[in-house]
């Protein structure tokens, strides 16, 4: 699996939109931290890795196609799309599998089944907090609700102190 080629076919998908490929790498910035310092084993690592370079590839057919990207959307035109791109990598099946199982249900929140999700969702959560200038109170039933590593918290107490 090489992550680096994945994040440049990426970078190649989303060329002239600065946003989303800064969004990506920020969230796999996060991500990866966060799963190293709990210290997942290395092909959950990488699992996580490549989901967090591929979570929001489902953005793009679903504003093609529907015109906006709402998250039902993107969880259901992302995953064939990254299929294809992890295969077209030499990707491993099990692996593809699992990433996009993720990329499909990155916006579902209530049936996070593993370490791999539960990190995405805090990387993608850390990154869109600070974008969107969320309100203090928000950010606390955000930290009540979805945040479970202590990684993920430490890094979102200190984003927000």
């Amino acid at each position: 699996m090489d992550l680096t080629r994945l994040a440049f076919r990426m970078m190649d998908y989303y060329a002239g939109d600065a946003r989303r490929i800064n969004h990506f790498i920020r969230v796999h910035g996060y991500a990866r931290f966060i799963g190293l310092d709990e210290q997942l084993d290395s092909r959950t690592q990488d699992i996580l890795e490549a989901a967090a370079l591929v979570h929001d590839i489902g953005i793009k057919p679903s504003e093609e196609k529907y015109g906006h990207c709402a998250g039902p959307l993107q969880e259901r035109e992302g995953p064939p799309v990254a299929r294809a791109m992890l295969s077209d990598l030499g990707f491993p099946a099990d692996v593809i599998d699992r990433v996009c199982y993720l990329v499909g249900h990155h916006h579902t929140y209530d049936q996070i089944d593993g370490p791999d999700y539960q990190i995405l969702v805090e990387a993608d959560f850390l990154v869109n907090i600070i974008d969107s200038q969320m309100p203090s109170e928000n950010i606390r039933s955000v930290k009540e609700r979805i945040f479970k590593t202590a990684s993920g918290i430490a890094i979102l107490d200190r984003l927000t102190a």
